[in-house]
């Protein structure tokens, strides 16, 4: 079936460097790349888990996490009233 496509210059681009790349006709990369698209798998296919492994961790003696903690949080929160400010007053 002939049809006519119009593309992205930054698609038609890596699809003709992929074309060069496997030494195949860019018909054939565009028709591979919407096959692969559009198969059933394709959609179904999860993104692989992320798995954290947690490690046992301590505060150094002496530093209070409490404190420590408000601190930076407090300071993050004056940063964010200074920015919104300087951006009102301009």
């Amino acid at each position: 079936m002939r049809t006519t496509l119009t593309l992205d210059p930054d698609v038609a681009q890596l699809l003709a460097k992929e074309a060069a790349r496997r030494g195949v006709t860019f018909k054939q990369v565009v028709n591979d790349a919407i096959r692969r698209g559009l198969s059933p798998r394709a959609s179904t296919r999860a993104a692989p888990r992320y798995r954290v492994r947690p490690h046992k961790t301590a505060l150094r003696p002496g530093i209070d996490a409490a404190a420590g903690f408000n601190r930076l949080a407090d300071e993050l929160e004056d940063d964010a009233v200074i920015t919104k400010v300087g951006a009102a007053a301009r």
